[in-house]
């Protein structure tokens, strides 16, 4: 890995997909000429998370993400695309994509858990919309090694270690964490995947829309997390551009006074007698 810069697009989406997609363009370039060498927008950056909504509005994700992979190539920058809606075959998926600086798409990745849960009393069942994704791809690039997971991924410490025993020194988390489960959760899982794996997290949230439900608008606070575990910027609600300048000797520097990933003890995970499952009623 090398030193380099992240920009992190804050955006608060409209319900006009269209304009979305237009600002989150300016955006990237923006970011683009203020210097950062590696550009993520958030999960579903082009609409509100109104669930039921999102399918309805899949169509043309093919020719936005050739227009991102155009805009990567003119300014000569990497670029996450948050994620969108991709239809293949009769499912659906929530899929972000890892674009290089010459237009070239250096991975995909399908979110692999699946936000279902009763939350403050209501329900929230991203599997009426989504399939699960099956794969989490590690991209070497001339940054570094870089990982994708999305939103409620992160709750699954077997996907960041999964990224870390891949070689992956940042990973990248696009998201919509809701005004519920971020204050208590969003900052205390973004670091502690850090820490755990010792490795940068940077994570990216669209901003709070006060037009969408009352019950699923958005956290905000898009953030980066060192090896350490140090919150080296955070966001706040608004829609806007956080840049971080990321050295690779924090991740020498935790791994050197704490070395976790050598002390690990992979026979001893597996051997654990699972005959008797727990069983959650």
């Amino acid at each position: 890995m090398r030193p380099f810069k992240i920009a992190l697009c804050q955006i608060t989406p409209s319900f006009d997909k269209a304009e979305n997609v237009e600002r989150a363009a300016a955006m990237i370039e923006t970011a683009a000429r203020s210097g950062a060498h590696l550009v993520a927008l958030p999960e579903m950056f082009y609409y509100p998370y109104e669930l039921l909504r999102l399918r309805g509005i899949e169509g043309d994700e093919a020719a936005i993400l050739k227009r991102f992979r155009e805009i990567a190539h003119a300014h000569g920058v990497y670029l996450c695309s948050g994620s969108m809606v991709f239809k293949q075959d009769r499912h659906w998926f929530n899929t972000s994509h890892l674009i290089g600086p010459s237009g070239d798409e250096l991975l995909s990745y399908s979110k692999c858990h699946l936000f279902d849960c009763l939350l403050d009393g209501v329900r929230v069942k991203e599997s009426l919309v989504f399939s699960h994704g099956d794969r989490l791809p590690v991209a070497a690039t001339e940054l570094g090694n870089i990982g994708i997971i999305i939103c409620y991924d992160i709750r699954f410490p077997e996907m960041a270690r999964r990224a870390a025993l891949l070689g992956a020194e940042l990973l990248i988390v696009p998201a919509v964490f809701n005004q519920v489960t971020g204050p208590a959760h969003w900052s205390c899982l973004v670091r502690t995947r850090a820490i755990e794996n010792q490795f940068f997290v940077a994570a990216i949230s669209q901003g709070r829309n006060n037009d969408s439900r009352v019950h699923y608008k958005a956290y905000g606070h898009s953030m980066v997390a060192a090896p350490w575990g140090d919150v080296l910027a955070e966001a706040g609600e608004d829609e806007t551009i956080l840049y971080v300048d990321l050295d690779p000797e924090l991740i020498a520097s935790a791994r050197k006074r704490m070395p976790l990933l050598q002390h690990r003890r992979d026979k001893l995970y597996t051997s654990f007698n699972r005959s008797q499952p727990i069983r959650y009623e």
